[in-house]
């Protein structure tokens, strides 16, 4: 397609821009060819109009999609262009804070201006090894391929770092070196990498000065050569330098300095050494004032001249050589001070006795007037005569100056050289790789002689770069095998040939300069013929005759003529040279004495060569009659041939380079000046590359790679078996134009801007389905929001219409019954009225007559009641105000109580608050409670009895009602006499109204009564209320107090839980890191043992050649070869303790020498001892034999004196044993202790073992002499004896012959009878004990029978609940393990029965033999009748079965056997799968007790140390088979908890049994021999951990990271050149799969091996740890692995991983935990990173890892997607914020070395010692069981 076609509707461009170079825009209308103006829209929001070229019609460059910047590889962009190229680099350096980037071959690199925690020895470690486009970009990178190359290709290789002053070229230089000198390692133990980092400080305090740039400038050229082994190990490094500053000596410009050596002494000048150099403060100094700048932020000049004297002490420069260099540059100083005085125009002088000359003379140890003299003259030589000739001052000044710095370049040089003969090679080098770092383009306001070298040096250097890059372009597309077509680059030959061709300005100059008169307009003017107009890169400025213009490849440069001359030429008056020459001072003639052999001043390239013999590069060797010539030759002339020479070095080695770009001018940190950058870009050849690669096909993919990204274009159909005939068809569809693309053997090739093209239909296609999806779920959403709203509408209707018409019919019935309502109602009402008048009608009537009645009654009744009433009246009336009076009384004391009980309240109150009166409280408070519910009690009492009271008068009022009642009914019956007394009604009426007169008061009353005793209530309730409230207040508080008591107790409670928590948890951190620094320290201690060993192995093989090849080894131990290998040849048996011993388990503090030498003295001390009783036992023999010999030739009446001899000989003997007995353990109680004041004399320890000795010795001399005393005695009565039984006489010896034979026949059937009642006895016993045996094998078989049936059912219940290929597994996993198992058991039973029929043929013939001879024996004393009237009965006898006691015997000469067939050449697989696990363990422990049982302590000795050198011999032999280290791991331990379970202690004999608690060790203590096997188990399980580790390590990040567990959900990139040009084929990928096998095939053969379930917890746990560990490091240091679908992919594997954990038990072994760091990464990547609760939820997450992983991921978050985004900065310093609190590690990559400290938790052991039977297949035939 057309890449107009590409400039559409909402396109991003780049336009140009005068501050920002360039400016993002959007088109705001398509583009159609013959547009004139674009419709741009800024960022910003502005709209603006570009108008296009009208001649080139050039559209601006297209900007690359959002997916791709940020990319590792400038060549991944899918638009090559400047604006991309400088977009990118910003985005990953202000952005992402990375500070490297790749541009095809070359490394950017760009300053950060401050320090990056990214040149670690983990980060070295990381990057160790690895391919280079697998990794983020890195100078480590670059060094590991260089590295690589040199190794696999066998060729040299160079780095070329450049770049502007201050852009960090020395920095990266040195971060290289550092990168070999670690990786590499030295040949020898000289430590040469130490050297050669070691000469960097020297070179910058002599070379490095501060200029307005860089505080740190390299004011000269370097190409530092690292020379390599055979086995690439550094042997040394060669030094070539170029082109000093040496004007820099004399002048510095405004804010600069001189070189840091000069400050460095005046900063030092207060030392003794330097008292004699008569320095003081720089400004004092003319030659380090004039910039006015003498001190550095941050720098402490005196700190850095310690550290230059301690480089160079390194270095071999000797103390006095030093003193040497400090006096010649302290001279410098002073010689600048000189001043001169005119006499006239033609002449100066210097006054007299001047101080800075004559320091100067006093420290160059030159004549003070010759000195003065030719500084003011000189000489000049005619054919004729020789003149002297005074100068100028103007000229004395400049010879002065030129003095100095012909003094200070010289000793630059000498300094060089013998830097380089510190750092020559002492063995033939094979290989080098140099590090060349040296000045990029430079173009400043005024350019002089320095600049002008410095661009012809890049000049060069760039031509040889572009011929590199399109030399890599043809490579590339050659092997691809596709059309090659040649790429039009820019060929600077002819600004080379300008400058350095006949006719060229270097020749044009030197010419000039061997003029007489020859000077700088001159020279100009001849330029200005030759070149001017004739030579297009040639020009004149248009405003001056004394300079010129050079069109560099990077810009145009202006040149001011001024001082060309006088630098070329570097004249410098002969006749000072020679005053100097004559110093008194050795090393000042030293100085100029080989200055002719000199190629350059400022090169020191004497020494400099090109090391490897193989390339046709030869350093420049001048012919012995040009040395005058040599001398002569011009400054230009001299750096022109070293420029060449390094040339052909460059292009004899494979080069790799480094551009390094300064971001700013200020020094700001992650500061980006775009127009500073741009200019740099284009100065060091970074966009000359993105131009060369453009033009070709700078976009490839693999296959596979094109497949997986371009899948989504793909139809169905399209897809085939072959992936490269279905990207084919597809492009033919997709790209029309075939031009754009090519197809290789296995990439694609396309044009600049096809893949943004195919991105683009891409991300068309994926947008269309993303909108087909959103249609179709937004119309599926509002479906079904219509059908829930319709649903839910007819529901609402229902509801409402039965609503409706339930209210309808509530109408209804409300009608009916209100009309019933009001029938009902008015019936009523009428009814009423009518009752009502009825009634009223008859109470009148009745009212009537009883008037009448009662007046006749009141009258009657009226005083007879009247006097009645007036007597309970006033008796109530008075006990009414009694009880008025009395309850005031009571309630005036109440108020005065209540007033004095709140002021004892108050009291008590400020008294409660203390906790101890609490309970006296308590107790008032109660007992005040009870009083006031007391009164309480009582006032409702008197409350209960007023209201008896009142309801006793209103009883009596009715009654009275009663009887008036009663009266008015008899009065109706007299109505007929009331008739006749109507004069007595008025009266009567009268005496009615007064009683109602009456009743109304008596109701008035009972009113006030009442109203009283309502107001009573009301305040007794009131009171009773407050008192309430009083209580509940106190309770509250009593309450509260309680609480507070049980808060306090809780807190203090829960702070000491706290306490104890954190104290327990601090001592086990403390346990673990004095564990693991013990580990270690062990590590380290057989680290020396092998290291001692490989020594000893190359002075015995020194003369062999070694293998010719290189095997790349990992760079952690590339340094060491028998890492993991042990060796501990141990000559003596009795050093073993004492030197394993070093480092005691339980205190693991550092061994004290001083301690361990005393003991060392005190062992040999007795073992002298030991021998003079040695000699002494001897001598004793020798003279009991000679007194033996002599007693033979006595007569034989000495034999008690004889005996008693012999006996006191046999006393010695023993004495002698337990003499040696004592002295053993004297020497191991001495090894066992350590404290120095424990043995010194005097000590209590000390004293007390002397009085122990002194005691025993008492009493084995008194012992002795009694036993001496008995033996004789006993000697001397047999003697008396003898004599007396042999004088008999011979009659009565044959009488008794002749009884003795009467009762010997008796005696014989005595005996025949006695022998055979014990025969009978003893088949008795046998048979009852085969029977109890039988008895017991039935029931053991009966429990194993049981055992068997429980494990048969559960494992029936576990497969029931597994699926049916577990089960199918589980079931056959089974029947192999129960088939193995009885095999086994058969094989035993087999072995077991032919020893039975072996042992029963022995007996066999045994009982034949003797029956033999009885039945001989019987024939010749019976008689024939006998033997046929008496049959033969033949008696069993049978053999008692030997019972074994679990112990193997060997002879001593049989041990060395015993290693060898146990240990040395056990197979560990056949052992593991058809014996017992720990088989070798039971027998060396077997052979150990047996040894111990005989009580000799030798045996046991050379037993154990002979097994633990064994053991380690097999390690170091096989220490890289898994197999092999994991058996002798487990019998290690096995073999250790053996002697711990039989050593007798009962902290280890709780899980014994009776039988084994008897085969418990007896008479040695072997704890000594325990702590050396858990050394030595510490040191196999270290190996074993790096044996995993070394199998592991391929498998981690390519089966963790790279590979997709889950197809389809991670996206392929675009990959740049780095990823294409990898060092290493692919040897084939691993899987998650692979790494889950490889943990199957060791876990199954550590069970196998019967290691203990802990320590494969433990090494189970190490192995999650370093698969977490190197998989979160390389995602730290790997941008492209950082996105949302590798999340997704890691929470995957790592859930597999937990899976497998949960499938072997294993979830409490603490293996899940060390995965968390990476889990948490995996979240990161995974969660929203937006808003502050995002940040919140992200702090409070990743609690596993520190600020600056998490910063780093952040960073380093990259979308594989358009529709993903990226992470703000804002959001970044967000998480930064709230993270600065947080106190964790600043180092960012976990150490994936670290190795957790292991325990070994004592598991007795259940087997039986006496049934352990030994195989034959083990060959050890020579072991007897006993």
């Amino acid at each position: 397609m057309a890449a107009s076609e590409l400039y559409t509707k909402y396109a991003r461009v780049w336009i140009p821009d005068p501050e920002e170079v360039w400016k993002s825009a959007e088109l705001l209308k398509d583009y159609k060819p013959g547009d004139k103006v674009l419709q741009l829209r800024l960022e910003e929001g502005k709209d603006l109009e570009y108008c296009l070229d009208p001649k080139t019609k050039e559209l601006p460059p297209l900007r690359n999609p959002d997916i791709l910047v940020g990319e590792n590889d400038l060549t991944a962009l899918s638009y090559l262009h400047e604006p991309a190229v400088l977009h990118n680099l910003k985005v990953r350096f202000i952005d992402s804070k990375l500070i490297y980037t790749y541009c095809g071959i070359v490394l950017v690199a760009i300053n950060p201006y401050e320090q990056l925690p990214i040149y670690g020895e983990d980060i070295i470690n990381a990057y160790s090894g690895q391919n280079m486009g697998d990794m983020d970009p890195h100078i480590f990178a670059v060094a590991e391929e260089a590295y690589k190359q040199m190794a696999r290709d066998e060729r040299n290789q160079s780095i070329i770092v450049s770049g502007e002053s201050g852009a960090g070229k020395t920095v990266s230089a040195k971060y290289a070196m550092r990168y070999f000198a670690t990786v590499s390692g030295s040949a020898s133990e000289a430590n040469v990498e130490e050297k050669v980092l070691a000469s960097n400080p020297i070179m910058e305090s002599i070379g490095n000065a501060k200029t307005t740039r860089n505080d740190n400038s390299s004011r000269f050229g370097k190409y530092i050569e690292i020379g390599f082994d055979k086995r690439y190990r550094i042997i040394g490094a060669n030094m070539r330098t170029y082109l000093l500053e040496k004007s820099r000596v004399v002048f510095q410009a405004e804010e600069e300095r001189n070189y840091h050596i000069f400050y460095q002494l005046c900063a030092s000048a207060a030392l003794p050494e330097f008292k004699t150099l008569r320095l003081g403060n720089a400004n004092y100094f003319h030659y380090t004032k004039q910039g006015g700048s003498p001190v550095i932020d941050g720098v402490d000049d005196a700190k850095e001249m310690v550290n230059t004297r301690q480089a160079c002490t390194l270095l071999g420069i000797s103390d006095s050589y030093q003193m040497g260099i400090f006096r010649i540059l302290a001279g410098i100083l002073h010689l600048g001070n000189v001043e001169f005085v005119s006499r006239d125009s033609d002449s100066c002088t210097i006054p007299p006795k001047h101080e800075p000359l004559t320091i100067f003379c006093d420290l160059m140890g030159v004549e003070y007037e010759e000195m003065a003299h030719w500084l003011c003259h000189r000489k000049l030589a005619t054919a004729t005569e020789t003149y002297i000739k005074p100068i100028s001052k103007l000229h004395a000044i400049n010879a002065r100056d030129a003095l100095a710095k012909h003094i200070y370049a010289n000793l630059f040089n000498w300094i060089v050289d013998h830097v380089n003969k510190a750092l020559h090679a002492t063995v033939k080098q094979h290989s080098f790789i140099g590090v060349l770092d040296i000045y990029g383009f430079e173009t400043f306001e005024i350019n002089s002689f320095e600049q002008f070298c410095i661009n012809y040096a890049n000049e060069k250097l760039q031509q040889q770069f572009n011929m590199h890059v399109f030399k890599l372009e043809q490579e590339e597309y050659m092997k691809e095998q596709i059309p090659w077509t040649l790429i039009d680059f820019y060929d600077n030959q002819p600004c080379i040939n300008l400058i350095e061709a006949k006719m060229g300005v270097l020749d044009l100059l030197d010419e000039e300069c061997k003029m007489p008169k020859g000077s700088d307009d001159s020279w100009a003017q001849k330029l200005y013929n030759t070149h001017l107009n004739k030579c297009a890169l040639f020009e004149k400025p248009r405003l001056s005759n004394k300079a010129f213009i050079i069109k560099h490849f990077a810009d145009k440069v202006e040149y001011q003529c001024e001082g060309f001359l006088e630098k070329n030429k570097d004249t410098v008056y002969e006749e000072q040279i020679k005053v100097l020459k004559s110093s008194k001072f050795k090393l000042l003639p030293e100085l100029f004495q080989d200055e002719e052999k000199v190629l350059s001043p400022t090169s020191a390239t004497p020494s400099g060569r090109v090391p490897l013999s193989r390339t046709a590069v030869k350093p420049a060797k001048a012919r012995p009659g040009q040395a005058s010539k040599e001398h002569k030759k011009t400054v230009g002339h001299q750096f022109r041939n070293s420029l060449h020479l390094l040339m052909e070095t460059l292009n004899a080695t494979t080069p790799h380079y480094v551009r390094c770009i300064k971001p700013n001018d200020f020094k700001f940190p992650f500061t980006f000046d775009e127009k500073r950058a741009v200019q740099q870009l284009r100065a060091c050849g970074v966009l000359e590359t993105i131009r060369i690669s453009a033009a070709g096909f700078p976009s490839r993919w693999t296959y596979q790679e094109f497949f997986s990204r371009y899948r989504v274009l793909m139809k169905q159909r399209d897809v085939l078996g072959d992936r490269k005939q279905t990207c084919k068809n597809v492009l033919e569809k997709l790209i029309q134009d075939k031009d754009k693309y090519q197809f290789g053997k296995t990439k694609i090739f396309f044009r600049a801007g096809q893949v943004a093209y195919l991105e683009k239909i891409r991300a068309d296609k994926l947008r269309a389905a993303c909108i087909r999806i959103q249609k179709t779920i937004r119309g599926w959403l509002m479906r079904k929001k219509y059908m829930r709203m319709r649903k839910a509408a007819i529901t609402i209707q229902r509801h409402v219409r039965g609503y409706q018409a339930r209210c309808y019919a509530k109408f209804l019935r409300r009608t009916r019954a209100a009309i019933t309502i009001q029938k009902f109602q008015r019936m009523y009402v009428v009814r009423k009225r009518y009752q009502r008048m009825r009634a009223t009608t008859i109470a009148l009537q009745a009212l009537l007559r009883g008037y009448m009645v009662r007046n006749k009654y009141q009258m009657m009744l009226r005083e007879h009641k009247t006097v009645i009433i007036q007597k309970h009246v006033r008796g109530w009336l008075a006990r009414l105000h009694y009880r008025r009076i009395l309850k005031a009384i009571v309630y005036l004391q109440c108020c005065y109580r209540r007033m004095m009980a709140k002021r004892e309240l108050k009291k008590l109150k400020i008294e409660a608050r203390s906790v101890e009166r609490y309970k006296k409280l308590h107790i008032g408070l109660e007992n005040k409670i009870m009083q006031l519910q007391r009164k309480i009690d009582e006032q409702n009492k008197e409350y209960k009895s007023l209201l008896e009271k009142m309801s006793n008068l209103e009883i009596t009022y009715s009654t009275e009602t009663e009887k008036l009642r009663n009266d008015v009914e008899r009065l109706r019956m007299s109505e007929e006499e009331a008739k006749n007394a109507t004069n007595r009604v008025i009266s009567l009426q009268e005496e009615i109204a007064k009683l109602r007169k009456e009743l109304h008061q008596t109701q008035s009353e009972k009113k006030t009564i009442e109203e009283w005793a309502d107001k009573y209530k009301h305040d007794t309730e009131q009171l009773v209320s407050e008192l309430k409230e009083q209580n509940t207040l106190l309770k509250t508080e009593k309450e509260e107090l309680n609480r507070r008591i049980h808060d306090q107790a809780r807190e203090i409670t829960e702070s000491m839980e706290r306490k104890l928590v954190e104290e327990t948890k601090q001592l086990e951190l403390d346990l673990n890191d004095e564990r693991l620094r013990y580990q270690n320290l062990l590590n380290e201690f057989s680290r020396l043992e092998e290291r001692y060993d490989d020594l000893k192995d190359e002075m015995n093989l020194m003369v062999s050649i070694p293998k010719p090849g290189h095997k790349r080894t990992d760079s952690t131990h590339s340094s060491n070869e028998s890492e993991y290998t042990f060796s501990s040849e141990i000559t003596e048996a009795e050093d073993l303790p004492v030197r394993m011993e070093q480092e005691p388990s339980e205190k693991k503090a550092p061994l004290d020498m001083s301690l361990f030498l005393k003991l060392q003295k005190r062992v040999t001390e007795l073992e002298q001892e030991k021998q003079s009783l040695q000699d002494e036992l001897d001598r004793k023999e020798e003279q009991a034999l000679r007194a033996k010999a002599k007693e033979e030739e006595r007569p034989p009446m000495r034999g008690a004196e004889l005996e008693y001899e012999s006996l006191k000989r046999q006393e010695l003997e023993s004495e002698n044993k337990k003499l040696k007995n004592e002295l053993n353990e004297l020497q191991k109680a001495l090894t066992e202790t350590r404290a120095p004041e424990v043995t010194a004399p005097g000590a209590p320890a000390y004293r007390v073992l002397l009085d122990q000795l002194t005691s025993v010795s008492e009493e084995l001399e008194v012992r002795k002499e009694e036993v001496l005393i008995l033996r004789s005695q006993l000697v001397s009565q047999k003697e008396a004896i003898q004599p007396k039984n042999t004088m008999t006489d011979a009659t009565l010896l044959l009488e008794d012959v002749q009884k003795m034979k009467d009762k010997g026949e008796i005696a014989q059937a005595y005996i025949g009878l006695k022998e055979t009642n014990r025969l009978l006895e003893s088949q008795l016993q046998s048979q009852k004990k085969s029977h109890e045996n039988e008895l017991e094998s039935l029931r053991g078989e009966i429990q194993s029978l049981k055992e068997e049936n429980n494990r048969q059912q559960q494992l029936l219940a576990q497969n029931l609940q597994l699926p049916p290929e577990a089960r199918i597994e589980a079931s056959l996993q089974h029947e192999i393990t129960r088939l193995t198992n009885e095999n086994l058991d058969l094989m035993e039973q087999l072995e077991k029965q032919d020893k039975t029929v072996r042992k029963l043929k022995k007996q066999l013939k045994v009982f034949a033999k003797k029956i033999g001879e009885l039945e001989v024996g019987q024939m010749e004393n019976i008689s024939p009748g006998q033997i046929i009237d008496e049959p033969i009965r033949p008696v069993n006898i049978p053999r008692k079965e030997k019972d074994f006691q679990g112990m193997l015997e060997y002879k001593r000469e049989d041990e060395q056997k015993l290693v060898k067939n146990l240990i040395l050449e056990l197979k560990p697989r056949g052992v593991a799968v058809n014996l017992i696990p720990g088989l070798p363990a039971y027998i060396l422990f077997m052979c150990v007790r047996h040894a111990d049982y005989l009580n000799d302590d030798q045996k046991v000795r050379s037993l154990l140390t002979s097994t633990i050198n064994g053991i380690k011999k097999v390690l170091k032999k096989r220490g890289d088979d898994f197999e092999t280290v994991s058996f002798w791991l487990s019998n290690t331990c096995r073999f250790l908890h053996c002697l711990k379970q039989y050593s007798g202690e009962e902290g280890f004999m709780k899980h014994n049994t009776p039988r084994q608690n008897e085969h418990c060790l007896t008479n040695f203590d072997l704890a000594e021999y325990r702590q050396v096997l858990s050394d030595l188990a510490i040191q196999i399980y270290q190996q074993l951990v790096r044996v995993l580790e070394n199998i592991l390590q391929p498998m981690i990040v390519s089966g963790m990271l790279e590979h997709e567990t889950i197809q389809g959900v991670s996206g392929v990139k675009p990959t740049g050149l780095r990823k294409r040009t990898s060092s290493i084929a692919d040897e084939g990928t691993y899987t998650l799969d692979s790494i889950i096998r490889q943990l199957n095939s060791f876990h199954s053969v550590m069970c196998q091996h019967g290691m203990d379930p802990e320590l494969i917890k433990q090494v189970v746990k190490q192995m999650f740890y370093i698969i977490g560990a190197v998989t979160l490091n390389n995602l730290l240091l790997r941008k492209d692995m950082c996105s949302w679908s590798k999340g997704m992919q890691i929470r995957y594997n790592v859930s597999q991983l937990e899976e497998w954990l949960r499938d072997k038990n294993l979830m409490n072994s603490g293996a899940k935990e060390t995965l968390e760091p990476l889990i948490q990464a995996a979240q990161l990547l995974q969660v929203k990173k937006k808003t502050d609760e995002d940040a919140e939820a992200i702090c409070s997450m990743c609690n596993a890892l520190t600020t600056a992983q998490i910063v780093k991921v952040l960073n380093l978050y990259t979308p594989v997607n358009e529709f993903e985004e990226r992470v703000l900065v804002s959001f970044i310093r967000t998480i930064q914020v709230r993270l600065r609190d947080r106190k964790d590690s600043p180092q960012l990559l976990m150490d994936a070395k670290h190795i957790f400290p292991v325990t070994f938790p004592f598991n007795p052991s259940s087997l039986a010692l006496e049934t352990i039977q030994i195989p034959a297949s083990l060959g050890l035939g020579f072991i007897s069981r006993v």
